[in-house]
C-alpha cells in the first residue's frame, strides 16, 4: 500500500469542514497500569506531557497538515479520546469532538494539558517552518506509541504532497483495524514475577534553582554526530546509553560538589526501559518501567571512567528480562489487590499524590530517556533531516534529559523550569573534551 492521496485533497477538504457528530459512547478504555498515575499528578501548572518533533527539509503547509491529521488520527483509537472519571478508577472514551486543530508552535512547549481544553482532546500538534510537533498526555501512552502517531501523520502529509510512503516499523496503514495488540495493557499480562523487589528509597541529591515564572520552560539542545558519540563511547567501553548515562551523573556530581553542602547524597537517574525489547508487545499504549543508575559520593572520589564502569556494571545487572518481570510485578501489585480497588477515587489520588511528592520524587536527581536509533521508512528519508524529543515539564525543581537519533544526527533535549543551567553546562562541556562537536541551540539565553 501507498500513501498517495494527492487526488483527494479537495474531497478530504469539504469533509474536514463538516462538524463532527458525538457517536454513542459504547467503547471505553481502561487506563493501562503507569497511566492510573499521570492524572493523579495533574496540577494548574503541571501535567505530564512530552513531546515528539520531526523536522523536515521544507517548510510545512499547515492546511494540509490538518488534512493529515484529519485522515490518520481515527487510526489511533487510544489517542482520539477524552479522559473520564468514575467512583473507583479514571477511563478513556471515544472522543468525537472537532479538532484537535494544528497550530503554530509557541517558545514555551509542553505546557500544562487541562482534561477540559482543546474539546477534551490530550494531544496537540504544531508547525513552524520546517518541524511538525506533537505533544502527548502521558496517559495515553509512551514515546513508542507518539512516535508511531508522528511518523503515521507525516508519512500521510507526505503522502498528500503526492510522494509514495510505504508503510513500515511505527508507519501504520490506515486501511487497517488497529490490531487489538496495540490497545492492550500489556503490564498485566507479563506481571508474572514470584516476588515483588523492592524500589530504593534513600533521598538523593536534588538541584537547586530559582524557579521560572509560571508557563515557563527552559530548552537547551544539542545536536551531535553519532560517529562521533560512538567513537567517545567506545573509548570507555561503553555503548553510547552508558555514556551519556555516565556524562550526567558526572554533570550532577560536579553541580553537587560546587554548592554548599553539610553532607553528600547519592546521585541517581530515573531512567525509562522500553520494555518492547523484552516482551513481545505491540501496544501503543504505556510499556516502560524505571531503573536508577546511581553514584554514592559519600564512598569516595569517582573517576569519569569509574563511573562509566559503574554505569556499565548496572546496566548489565539490571536491565534483562527477568529483573525488568520483577519490577513490573511489583508495579501491578496495586491494581491486583481488591481493597485497593474498592478505596474511592479521591482517596486513591490524595494517597498516590502524597507518596509521589515525599518519597517517588525525591528517588531521583535527574531523569534521562533515550528512543535510540529512529527507523523510518525508506521512502521517507529523503524528507526528514531529524528528530528531537522532550520529556516535558518535570515534577519539581530539576532537569529532564531525552535522546534520540536519526542517521548520522544524535540530539540531546535538556528541559527544566529553572533558571539556572549549570548542569547543561557540565554535560556538554564534558562531551567537548571527550572530542564532540556540539551545536547548541535554545529557547532562551544562557552560557554554556
Amino acid at each position: 500500500m501507498w500513501y498517495t492521496y494527492s487526488m483527494q485533497r479537495q474531497q478530504t477538504k469539504k469533509q474536514v469542514n463538516k462538524p463532527a457528530v458525538r457517536s454513542k459512547k459504547d467503547v471505553w478504555y481502561k487506563l493501562d497500569l503507569s497511566a492510573t498515575v499521570y492524572p493523579t499528578l495533574q496540577r494548574r501548572d503541571f501535567s505530564s506531557v512530552y513531546r515528539l518533533s520531526v523536522k523536515l527539509k521544507e517548510a510545512v503547509d499547515p492546511a494540509l497538515l490538518q488534512q493529515a491529521l484529519d485522515l490518520t488520527l481515527p487510526r489511533f483509537p487510544t489517542y482520539k479520546v477524552a479522559i473520564r472519571k468514575g467512583l473507583f478508577w479514571r477511563y478513556l472514551e471515544p472522543n468525537n469532538r472537532p479538532g484537535p486543530f494544528v497550530q503554530e508552535d509557541i517558545k514555551n512547549p509542553c505546557m500544562p494539558m487541562h482534561f477540559k481544553s482543546n474539546n477534551r482532546y490530550l494531544i496537540r500538534i504544531y508547525y513552524f517552518d520546517c518541524r511538525i510537533s506533537l505533544e502527548a498526555h502521558h496517559c495515553l501512552g509512551d514515546g513508542t506509541g507518539g512516535m508511531s502517531l508522528l511518523q503515521t501523520l507525516t508519512a500521510v502529509y507526505l503522502g498528500l504532497q503526492g510522494h509514495k510512503i510505504t508503510p513500515a516499523g511505527f508507519v501504520l496503514k490506515l486501511d487497517e483495524e488497529p490490531d487489538p495488540g496495540e490497545l492492550e495493557d500489556s503490564y498485566m499480562r507479563y506481571a508474572t514475577a514470584k516476588v515483588k523487589p523492592p524500589r530504593p528509597a534513600e533521598k538523593t541529591y536534588r538541584v537547586r534553582g530559582t524557579k521560572e515564572p509560571f508557563y515557563t520552560l527552559n530548552i537547551v539542545n544539542g545536536v551531535l554526530s553519532v560517529t562521533e558519540v560512538m567513537a567517545a563511547a567506545k573509548k570507555y567501553g561503553a555503548t553510547i546509553t552508558e555514556y551519556l548515562n555516565a556524562v550526567l551523573l558526572y554533570a550532577l556530581l560536579q553541580k553537587q560538589q560546587n554548592e554548599f553542602h553539610l553532607t553528600y547524597r547519592p546521585v541517581r537517574i530515573a531512567m525509562p526501559v522500553n520494555l518492547r525489547r523484552f516482551f513481545p508487545s505491540r501496544t501503543l499504549r504505556n510499556f516502560i518501567t524505571m531503573v536508577y543508575p546511581s553514584i554514592d559520593p559519600r564512598l569516595g572520589e569517582y573517576t569519569f571512567e569509574e563511573i562509566v564502569t559503574e554505569v556499565h556494571n548496572f546496566m548489565r545487572y539490571y536491565i534483562n528480562a527477568k529483573f525488568l518481570c520483577g519490577d513490573i510485578t511489583t508495579n501491578a501489585a496495586t491494581k491486583h489487590n481488591f481493597l485497593i480497588r474498592i478505596v474511592p477515587l479521591f482517596i486513591k489520588d490524595f494517597v498516590v499524590r502524597t507518596f509521589y511528592t515525599r518519597v517517588q520524587d525525591k528517588n531521583s536527581s535527574a531523569g534521562l530517556t533515550n528512543m535510540g536509533a529512529l527507523a523510518v521508512p525508506e521512502d521517507m528519508k529523503p524528507f526528514i533531516d531529524r528528530f528531537d524529543i522532550y520529556m516535558g515539564q518535570p515534577f519539581s525543581s530539576r532537569t529532564n534529559c531525552a535522546i534520540i537519533s536519526f542517521e548520522d544526527i544524535l540530539t540531546i533535549n535538556f528541559a527544566s523550569s529553572i533558571v539556572e543551567s549549570d548542569v547543561e553546562r557540565y554535560f556538554f562541556r564534558k562531551l567537548v573534551q571527550d572530542g564532540i562537536h556540539v551545536k547548541i541551540e535554545s529557547n532562551r539565553s544562557c552560557e554554556i
